[in-house]
């Protein structure tokens, strides 16, 4: 791969959980090859709490992390993204702003922990699964030799992730 740093945006509907969470995992595991980003069509406005305390606990700083509208990298002066994954169903649904640089999209959509409900227990497993099955996408993605696929190879590979185990009934429509 080349020494190209490519730009990355995870999307959902609330930027509280999901996304927030990709964003944190390829940051750190794409080791300054990926530079990720996350938003939502209509953010909470804030990180969902249990976000937050999954990744501090897996050693994340989330000092950084905000919940923001997807609007930010849409407008001039953003930076330009090479792929943009939605995460949620809704998101997937929406009609997407157009983004700088034209990005390869895919839908990496997965069950939303925040809609978990039960003990404290059932919540925070319903969080631990979300980030293994993102944890298990962005591993395949780091994975591609980028600049060996061609664009429609590259495309399909990024579907048959978001079609992995855990995907949601559109994701493996897709």
């Amino acid at each position: 791969m080349s020494d190209r740093v490519y730009n990355v945006l995870f999307l959902c509907t609330g930027n509280s959980a999901r996304s927030v969470i990709a964003e944190a995992i390829l940051n750190r595991d794409g080791q300054g090859r990926f530079r990720a980003f996350s938003a939502g069509s209509q953010p909470k406005g804030q990180v969902n709490p249990h976000t937050l305390t999954l990744l501090r606990t897996l050693g994340y700083d989330v000092s950084g992390f905000r919940s923001k509208s997807w609007t930010e990298f849409a407008q001039a002066g953003a930076p330009p993204m090479d792929f943009v994954f939605t995460v949620c169903d809704d998101a997937a649904g929406e009609a997407c702003p157009v983004w700088p640089g034209q990005p390869m999209t895919a839908h990496w959509g997965i069950p939303d922990p925040a809609a978990a409900t039960g003990s404290e227990v059932e919540i925070a497993l319903a969080f631990d699964e979300a980030y293994r099955m993102l944890s298990r996408r962005i591993e395949l993605f780091l994975a591609l030799p980028m600049a060996k696929l061609d664009k429609l190879v590259l495309h399909r590979k990024l579907k048959d992730i978001g079609a992995s185990e855990g995907a949601t009934a559109l994701a493996k429509a897709e």
